[in-house]
């Protein structure tokens, strides 16, 4: 694995990259305040069958740059999904949590960026507010961040609270930064925040627009237990798009990658072993 630089629209995009140069890239996109690093071993998985495995860190987010104007709209992620797109060579098949999801749906159903598929991952143009609120408040929780480790980790148990709490909380230093104030803040442009509010996620008509315009082979991924897409978001979705395909995770929640990293990463290979 390793590291490397694309150029968004007008920020540096970091970016994790394995498997081979002339295999068939798959590009990985997290959700709003997770990184590159979010998709537990779903990039090696997709390097070890032979494509080529991107997963990037959103502006604003992990090692990408911040937006110099502050501006984290919808738009200015799917143009960064273009660009990657366009210098990639190849069409690629975008694999799109939440943020990562709607972005890759603007690039691809009203931008046209040239893609090969789309797995949109808990996210569809009907966003739960339940859970779209409880994503904002997580995020909005600790504005003066953290004194310790143990501290991060209790608010992240908090959160997810299905997930048992990790012994070792060493890892979390990755969605972590160490400030001028001696405290722990997330990864984020803090900007990012004021930007981007839960109930404006989704521009539902744009979306349902973008949604319709979908030609290449499409699918959705629900976590079971997701507040975010509910069973009746996932059915006027593939209702907007006929062609699309539709796996239910049980047990997982909203980030499905983290909570059955091995049933997601079984559908999205094979998906990505059917349309690549």
């Amino acid at each position: 694995m390793s590291l490397v630089e694309f150029e968004g629209a007008g920020v540096r995009l970091a970016a994790d990259v394995s498997g081979p140069e002339d295999g068939k890239p798959v590009v990985f996109l997290h959700g709003g305040g997770q990184t590159r690093g979010s998709w537990g071993k779903a990039l090696s998985a997709v390097a070890q069958r032979g494509y080529r495995g991107i997963s990037l860190d959103l502006r604003g987010h992990g090692e990408s740059g911040w937006s110099p104007d502050g501006d984290y709209g919808i738009e200015r992620y799917a143009e960064d999904v273009g660009a990657v797109v366009g210098a990639l060579g190849k069409p690629p098949i975008l694999v799109g949590a939440s943020l990562g999801g709607l972005a890759s749906l603007v690039a691809v159903g009203e931008m046209k960026a040239p893609a090969a598929g789309l797995v949109l991952v808990d996210v569809a143009p009907r966003i739960g507010s339940t859970g779209a609120s409880k994503i904002g408040a997580f995020m909005n929780s600790a504005p003066n961040g953290f004194a310790s480790l143990d501290e991060a980790a209790d608010a992240v148990s908090a959160y997810l609270p299905h997930r048992p709490r990790p012994k070792n909380t060493s890892g979390l230093m990755k969605n972590l930064r160490l400030r001028d104030d001696g405290r722990l803040h997330w990864h984020w442009d803090p900007a990012f925040l004021k930007s981007v509010r839960p109930d404006a996620l989704a521009h539902r008509d744009r979306l349902e627009a973008a949604a319709r315009g979908l030609t290449l082979p499409t699918l959705l991924i629900r976590g079971g237990l997701s507040e975010v897409v509910s069973p009746e978001s996932a059915r006027d979705f593939l209702a907007l798009v006929p062609h699309a395909e539709f796996v239910d995770v049980a047990g997982a929640d909203h980030m499905v990658a983290g909570d059955a990293n091995d049933a997601f990463n079984s559908a999205v290979l094979d998906f990505i072993d059917r349309h690549a």
